[in-house]
């Protein structure tokens, strides 16, 4: 399943208990607003996790020790999605309403602001999905046709994708400072001119849009739903197998090697930079792991979208 089909179905489903972490292992804490979809998380400027709280339109907070706090945005509905920490101290995310697609910010102390995309009702050219902090200063997400741009002033730039399939997936800053991401077939590359540059994948390789992120070796790493995929700065690729729909988000851990999850198979992985995975199964059924970040404490920190969990992993 696309991260467009994660976030779509977070919208149309629109519809506490906190344990003490340990040093080591897995830690589950369930967010107290019910059936919230917790989606996208990234780690904030004030120590704690960020994370986007689909189903309930709100987005969350959780520290280290697991307290978590949630923030309604203004727009009923909003659908938020993906999460990063920006330039400005604040955190930066994406609205996928299918009928009003906005890019939002939250400062630390919970204050949100919105900026609408432009031409709102043409619904399916935006539903922005993953953002990301830019070389530029500017903050960088993926959508339906285009790869966006919102400065922290909020002036909109839009990058139409010409020949390539939807860009609903992930999107990272790679290690020759243009911003890389994932666009069903293919892996994409655009500069901070706006500059493309697009790397078809192998012909029959899955062709769903998942996480991508730089990993240690100078490369980017992607998840899309039957692999985990490497891709060198001048567009050489390397796939690893999983089992159908087990790889969804993806993240460089904080220990070397990345991590990512299994959302179809409640898993989480574990992939070295010769391609070696380990998995880890996680506590309870069906909880739909997604979003993953790497945490201020040394641990793997990831959304439980259908569990309605946030998860802290230490192997």
């Amino acid at each position: 399943m696309s991260l467009r089909s994660y976030c779509l179905a977070a919208f149309l489903m629109s519809l506490a208990g906190a344990a003490r972490p340990e040093d080591s292992g897995l830690v589950q804490y369930t967010v107290p607003t019910a059936n919230s979809g917790p989606n996208g998380i990234t780690a904030g400027p004030d120590s704690a996790l960020w994370f986007t709280e689909s189903f309930a339109s709100q987005i969350g907070r959780i520290g280290t020790q697991g307290v978590v706090t949630s923030y309604p945005t203004p727009t009923p509905s909003s659908n938020p999605c993906g999460i990063t920490a920006g330039p400005d101290g604040a955190l930066w995310f994406t609205e996928s309403n299918v009928f009003f697609s906005k890019i939002g910010r939250i400062t630390t102390a919970g204050a949100v602001t919105e900026y609408p995309l432009p031409a709102p009702g043409n619904h399916y050219n935006s539903l922005p999905q993953a953002i990301v902090a830019g070389p530029d200063g500017a903050l960088w997400f993926t959508a339906d046709s285009y790869i966006g741009r919102i400065t922290t002033a909020g002036a909109i730039t839009e990058y139409p994708l010409p020949g390539m399939d939807s860009s609903q997936g992930g999107i990272t800053v790679g290690p020759d400072g243009a911003l890389w991401f994932t666009a069903g077939a293919a892996i994409g590359r655009i500069t901070t001119a706006g500059v493309l540059t697009s790397y078809p994948l192998p012909v029959g390789s899955a062709r769903s849009p998942g996480g991508i992120a730089a990993g240690a070796d100078g490369a980017l790493w992607f998840a899309a739903d039957s692999y985990a995929g490497r891709i060198t700065v001048a567009g050489e690729i390397s796939l690893y197998p999983v089992p159908p729909g087990g790889a969804s988000w993806i993240a460089a851990g904080p220990r070397g090697g990345l991590w990512f999850t299994g959302s179809n198979d409640n898993i989480l992985w574990q992939i070295g930079l010769d391609g070696s995975m380990i998995r880890y199964p996680l506590a309870g059924r069906n909880n739909f792991p997604l979003g993953i970040t790497a945490g201020p404490d040394g641990a793997v920190w990831f959304t439980e979208q259908l569990g309605n969990k946030i998860g802290r992993f230490i192997p």
